[in-house]
């Protein structure tokens, strides 16, 4: 049990520290997604062979309709992401992202047809009063701070609809679907590139390159089979809670090696946000068990 608890930590940990990363890489934020999801997919088929689990093709092909669905959802979502780390602050593009939360619980009466309760509103307006308290950015915020936190709402709106989408795919393990979610991710990602061109914002140096290797291998392909292998052996609300050890290692990570430091304003909407979706998903999991 606790090393699926230490499997979990790592993952997450690894997950608030990609931001890091990303601001390293001096290729189009397309150009990185592209690159983490066909090493993500690479090391999940590697370690999945490796480990002897079978990959039902057959299971994935009877639902490859949304599984693409979901994937270009998840690549274009990094593409905000990265690109919200361009214009502010790691941190506050963490923490608008992490309205994603909010945004499903505030969107599944209308798709999934779930009730919505006061408690859960409580959630959404918990969440949303801390996303406005992020717009009152201070020095060093980036160079466009409303821009990046629009961007990373953005990406909280695509990140919401995969997990809208993935309620609807059963019958398939973590690994297999995320892998699937990948590949078709960079294929989506080929004819996107394609069409945009995008320039990149100065010339790879070592450390860039090893950046990008770090984000596809570690930080996505390594990261999720910890999350998958662990996520079986402990309890459903364990793993959620847990899950927020990203954007508050993010937060971390961002002031102790970027010297970035949340405004009041924006450490009160921090635990706002946080607070509403730990609140909202806590709720809906107790009302799953009565």
């Amino acid at each position: 049990m606790e090393r699926n608890y230490l499997k979990i930590i790592t993952a997450t940990l690894l997950f608030g520290s990609i931001g890091l990363f990303v601001r390293a890489i001096p290729l189009p934020s397309a150009s990185i997604a592209l690159v983490r999801a066909a090493l993500g997919a690479a090391v999940l088929l590697a370690a999945a062979l490796a480990s002897r689990q079978t990959i039902r093709w057959r299971e994935i092909g009877s639902r490859l309709g949304l599984l693409a669905l979901s994937g270009a959802f998840i690549g274009f979502n990094w593409i905000l992401l990265f690109e919200a780390y361009r214009y502010t602050t790691v941190s506050v593009a963490t923490l608008a992202y992490y309205a994603a939360p909010v945004l499903v619980v505030l969107f599944a009466p209308l798709i999934l047809k779930e009730p919505f309760s006061a408690p859960k509103m409580i959630g959404v307006l918990a969440a949303a009063a801390g996303t406005l308290l992020l717009t009152g950015s201070g020095e060093g915020a980036g160079s466009d701070p409303l821009r990046g936190i629009l961007l990373g709402l953005g990406a909280a709106v695509l990140y919401a609809a995969v997990i809208l989408t993935n309620k609807r795919i059963t019958g398939l393990s973590g690994m297999e679907r995320t892998f699937t979610q990948l590949v078709a991710a960079a294929l989506v990602m080929v004819p996107y590139l394609l069409i945009t061109r995008p320039e990149p914002t100065g010339p790879m140096t070592t450390t860039g390159l090893l950046c990008l290797v770090t984000v596809g291998v570690l930080h996505t392909g390594f990261a999720y089979y910890l999350y998958f292998s662990a996520m079986g052996e402990l309890p459903s609300q364990t793993t959620a809670l847990l899950g927020y050890l990203d954007p508050v290692s993010a937060l971390f990570f961002s002031a102790l090696l970027l010297d970035e430091r949340l405004t009041p304003p924006q450490m009160v909407g921090a635990v706002l946000i946080l607070g509403g979706a730990v609140f909202g998903e806590r709720y809906h999991k107790k009302r799953q068990r009565a």
